[in-house]
């Protein structure tokens, strides 16, 4: 098929390289615009921009996708199809009945749960232990149109959203491979989704980052776990604050207060949480210093075991 693919962050790139690696002809690749990044502020391309280039594809990165001018650009390349993945805009309803074949989206999660920007992340936050990707029919509201196919996979028990982000990733390549046949001659399903059943996943932002430790070192884990790498789970209970990256959950009782620091050795710094077990922190990042093990960390900083 000529296919349109929208996409801008790592997690777009497997599903362009497949509709590449499987012989469609990618006609076009829409991106957001280069943004500012480092300490620098040097432009820098987007992932999906990247790879396009270096398949020699050509590459466009409208700011506005209201005015008309991207519809006209659309219509100029002619699409079959759309594919979307992760391209972080809206499209308006004159462009999703542009193509002949629609748009269809490669979506983080198992639909109709974790509409929205983060789903990864909040599977997480949320302890779950499943997830998946869903290939779905692209309608006016977000996320909301029938579904096309899904995979399921398990969310190890100390996988973080940087992990799983990535496997996903390539689940929803392998999925988007396997429906495309049947976009094509026109038989792919269309699933409505249960409205009863929908959930919603926000963008995050750092309100969720500090740690209650009155919570259990279960759900501090997955806080932990989920918001890895931004905004990342930040505490003060080390007297500065740090940014948590990597956490273990013990299982050993503890008396002491929650937030208390009860071990500080080879093991990490283990604290008390509110359900009277030890949560170990095993990788982190203290105000003004690099991210370290915490072992590491422990060994130009004592810290004080209560």
């Amino acid at each position: 098929m000529r296919i349109l693919f929208m996409g801008t962050p790592a997690f777009a790139v497997p599903s362009l390289e497949k509709l590449i690696a499987d012989g469609h002809e990618v006609c076009g690749v829409f991106t957001q615009p280069d943004k500012p990044k480092n300490r620098g502020m040097k432009l820098l391309p987007p992932p999906v921009k990247e790879c396009a280039l270096s398949h020699d594809i050509p590459v466009y990165q409208p700011t506005k996708l209201r005015d008309g001018t991207a519809l006209a650009l659309i219509q100029s390349l002619a699409p079959e199809l759309i594919v979307v993945a992760a391209y972080g805009r809206i499209l308006p309803d004159d462009i999703l009945a542009a193509p002949p074949r629609g748009c269809v989206n490669v979506h983080s999660s198992l639909l109709p749960k974790y509409r929205g920007s983060a789903p990864i992340n909040w599977a997480i936050l949320n302890g779950d232990k499943e997830t998946g990707v869903t290939i779905m029919h692209m309608a006016h509201d977000l996320d909301a149109g029938d579904i096309i196919a899904q995979a399921a996979t398990e969310i190890g028990p100390d996988e973080d959203a940087e992990s799983l982000y990535d496997r996903l990733a390539v689940l929803g390549a392998e999925l988007l491979g396997r429906v495309l046949p049947a976009i094509a001659d026109g038989t792919a399903p269309r699933q409505p989704q249960d409205p009863e059943k929908v959930t919603f996943a926000p963008m995050l932002d750092r309100s969720l980052s500090p740690v209650d430790w009155t919570r259990d070192a279960q759900a501090i884990h997955d806080q932990v776990r989920g918001l890895r790498p931004w905004p990342a789970a930040v505490t003060d209970v080390l007297g500065k604050t740090t940014k948590l990256f990597a956490t273990r959950v013990s299982g050993v009782p503890t008396a002491k207060g929650p937030g208390t620091v009860v071990e500080a050795g080879k093991n990490g710094i283990g604290i008390a949480c509110g359900d009277g077990s030890i949560l170990y922190i095993t990788e982190l990042q203290a105000e003004g210093k690099k991210r370290m093990a915490a072992a590491d960390y422990l060994r130009g900083n004592p810290v004080t075991v209560g």
